[in-house]
């Protein structure tokens, strides 16, 4: 073949080739946070009648006009710095953000992710000091299936092999994940600069899926159950129990297992928001000789499971209090769980049953989470 021949071919073949290639439409940035903290949202969608942002930063969801090619776009005004979900209705449908990596790990709609920053560096912001180590680990649960978990381990636990850590096992909340603590809650980033700054005790932070029938049901072929109505019906205190049982049979001897851990009561803490606080108070008022330090986050028991349940907590009250090392809750007073966590406090406090409590601003938000997480993070194993 002549060289020129051989060129022909091969500019034939590469304009084939691009021409097998679907169109690409213009690159869309979204979100884009701009110095004086507004933020400036796109979504490509020519066709589209009507899209709309819906930011859990926004009371309603805010309409977004469209330019000559189809891109529809809004800027807010200014947000307070913190992490919010957020996506868009386009013509009656949500959807997420096709130009945003970053998403709300959830069982259901998975909405996007937009970080904005302080105006001075915030506790769960990326700083440079020293970076512990995030994991994912599968151990051997219930029924045959496997369990999945995210493991933090503190800054420098790989270069002493000798030294040991307590450990934090932290619960997320209804539909959320075993990755919802890390990727919203920031956990790695709040614990790296709390031990940075010499606030925070180096802890390992295992964070477990709170879900097990979900679970069972997807790695043997079936639908996601329905979440159980109510938070004492029979179906979510069986499922409960489940967990407790999971948590203390599968995850805490494969943890002690496989990481360096100090297995004393006193060397584990239990916390949890939402549907993982109910779970944390849970296997904490079950399992007293197992965990020391209980963090509740937007939860609460009721008196009657607590006296039928648990009577132990509260009619000897010195015994409990002398087992605790910290009792904490917290709660928003937007928080729809507001009044319930209010009457649980109340009616510890009657029965002399010691606590911590924050009662913040805000509601039922994982930007509560991470406040209180940072909170208690600089209180445990001290």
């Amino acid at each position: 073949m002549r060289p020129h021949h051989f060129l022909i071919c091969v500019v034939v073949l590469i304009s084939g080739s691009l021409l097998a290639q679907p169109p690409r439409g213009p690159m869309v940035i979204s979100p884009q946070v701009h110095p004086d903290k507004k933020v400036t949202f796109r979504y490509l969608a020519p066709l589209a009648k009507e899209v709309k942002l819906s930011a859990q930063f926004e009371k309603a969801p805010l309409s977004m006009t469209k330019d000559s090619i189809g891109i529809w776009s809004v800027t807010t005004n200014p947000v307070k710095p913190d992490i919010y979900p957020y996506s868009f209705v386009v013509d009656g449908i949500t959807v997420m953000d096709p130009a945003n990596v970053d998403f709300f790990p959830n069982e259901r709609f998975k909405a996007s992710l937009v970080n904005i920053p302080g105006f001075t560096p915030m506790v769960h912001e990326l700083r440079d000091v020293p970076h512990g180590s995030v994991n994912y680990e599968y151990y051997p649960s219930v029924q045959g299936t496997t369990g999945s978990l995210v493991v933090y381990t503190p800054p420098g636990y790989d270069k002493n092999a000798q030294q040991k850590y307590p450990v934090f096992y932290l619960i997320s909340g209804t539909t959320d994940t075993e990755e919802t603590w890390f990727k919203v809650g920031k956990t790695n980033l709040i614990l790296d600069n709390l031990i940075a700054e010499g606030k925070a005790t180096p802890m390992i932070i295992v964070m477990p899926y709170g879900n097990v029938q979900a679970r069972i049901k997807e790695q043997k072929g079936g639908a996601k159950p329905a979440d159980p109505t109510g938070r004492e019906s029979t179906d979510a205190l069986s499922r409960s129990k489940e967990f407790e049982d999971d948590l203390v049979k599968n995850i805490l001897p494969y943890i002690e297992k496989n990481y360096r851990t100090r297995t004393d009561r006193n060397s584990r803490a239990i916390g949890g928001f939402s549907r993982g606080g109910g779970q944390t108070l849970r296997a904490a008022f079950g399992n007293m000789d197992k965990f020391s330090w209980i963090c509740c986050y937007s939860s609460y028991l009721s008196q009657q499971e607590i006296e039928k349940q648990y009577p132990a907590i509260v009619n000897t009250p010195d015994n409990t209090n002398k087992q605790l090392n910290l009792f904490w809750i917290g709660v928003g007073v937007e928080d729809f769980l507001y009044n319930q966590t209010a009457e649980f406090m109340n009616y510890l406090k009657s029965k002399q049953v010691r606590y911590k409590s924050h009662v913040s601003l805000g509601g039922h938000t994982w930007m509560n989470t991470k406040l209180y997480l940072n909170e208690t993070a600089q209180l445990l194993f001290k």
